[in-house]
């Protein structure tokens, strides 16, 4: 009977019998949120301090960490098979682990760039993927995939820390790198958040947000009872694909827009722009870009900060309230008016956004900017720089 650990640790050599079953298949981690640090996981064992990393006797898992491994060959090559890797192709893999993915890509593939965070799993990848003389076609990355600077690549194949997940996907879709696909291994959940549609109840901003620039396809479902040590849910592989065509709209005032209308998705876009704070926060925006004419934040943007969610016009509290005070009502209500006023002659103001196609949105938010009326604070953004990753979500 196959050793199922109960403990947050779970010892490497506690997987032998099941590694010379599964013809000596190594374990594939993941990571939580992409951070790892192991001096904290030695401090907190002293036993595991006194080790060396390389011996397999002294290998842990880390359950805290998102560490679960998959090691079912039949999924391993339905997701390299799924993802239609050419000869000539580099492959971009988040997360190698020590390599049961990494080696039927490297078989496939011309080359694979992993990029992996954890030094211990480097060790054993280089090692492993040696043994099988594919070590001149693989290059490693020991560094966090959210800091790193991605290199070129053709395609993404990946079993992704799922703590990442949303920050990842935008990074890529996002991106300055052009690609054909990612195929990804993702929770269950989270895969049904990416696939949503308009109407569905999972319907959210991550799917719109995605959708605007990529098709998403439902691949297969993968039992967490594939993974060792079996995770809480269950996991789901998609495949993005970059559409070959983007809308004709500024990406940063995009998102920003969308988070505006998903604050509450289930709320009409009516009661969203009536409140007091919302109309205060645009009609600032709209007095900033008015006097920044030369930088509107108009036209399909897709090289400034990718990961720029629009948050920080919500944080500037004190100038709001220093904003505020020198507003009038009359202009408020004035302002307020327009804003209505643009939602009820288009229909949008008793509609609410879990319900509105992306192509409704783009058409609102092109009636939003024509009328000066915008979501992004396009000139705070440039001090900004690319320091500030946001969700898609």
């Amino acid at each position: 009977m196959l050793f199922k650990p109960k403990s947050v640790r779970t010892h490497f050599s506690g997987l032998i019998f099941f590694q010379n079953y599964q013809r000596n298949l190594w374990v594939k981690p993941g990571h939580r949120y992409g951070k790892y640090n192991e001096e904290d996981d030695d401090n907190k064992d002293p036993k595991l301090r006194n080790t060396k990393e390389n011996q397999l006797d002294h290998f842990y898992l880390y359950k805290s960490k998102g560490q679960h491994l998959l090691t079912n060959t039949r999924i391993l090559d339905a997701i390299v098979g799924r993802s239609n890797i050419k000869t000539t192709d580099t492959v971009l893999e988040i997360g190698p682990g020590t390599g049961n993915l990494s080696v039927k890509l490297l078989e496939a593939a011309e080359k694979v760039v992993a990029v992996e965070i954890d030094k211990r799993m480097v060790d054993v990848l280089h090692k492993r993927v040696a043994e099988n003389g594919l070590q001149e076609r693989l290059k490693v990355i020991c560094k966090d995939a959210m800091k790193v600077e991605l290199p070129q690549f053709d395609l993404v194949v990946a079993n992704i820390p799922y703590g990442i997940s949303s920050p990842l996907i935008a990074k890529l879709v996002y991106g300055r790198n052009p690609f054909r696909s990612a195929t990804l291994l993702l929770q269950k959940e989270f895969a049904r958040r990416l696939l949503a549609e308009p109407g569905d109840s999972e319907f959210n901003r991550l799917a719109v947000n995605v959708n605007l620039v990529a098709d998403v396809e439902f691949v297969m479902d993968v039992s967490k009872r594939e993974f060792l040590p079996c995770p809480k849910v269950d996991s789901s592989v998609v495949i993005i694909r970059p559409k070959p065509e983007l809308p004709d709209v500024n990406l940063n005032e995009w998102r920003a827009f969308t988070r505006t209308c998903f604050g509450k998705k289930n709320k009409t876009l009516g009661a969203t722009f009536k409140q007091k704070k919302k109309v205060m926060q645009l009609l600032k925006l709209a007095k900033t870009t008015s006097l920044n004419k030369e930088n509107p934040p108009t036209g399909n943007n897709y090289e400034c900060d990718e990961y720029y969610d629009g948050k920080y016009e919500d944080e500037d509290t004190d100038g709001e309230e220093c904003f505020a005070s020198s507003t009038s009502d009359l202009e408020m209500n004035l302002f307020k008016e327009k804003i209505v006023g643009i939602l009820r002659k288009s229909g949008f103001e008793d509609k609410r956004p879990s319900k509105v196609s992306n192509e409704d949105l783009l058409h609102l938010l092109s009636l939003f900017n024509q009328a000066g009326i915008y979501f992004h604070d396009h000139v705070k953004l440039k001090g900004l720089g690319n320091a500030n990753a946001a969700y898609l979500s």
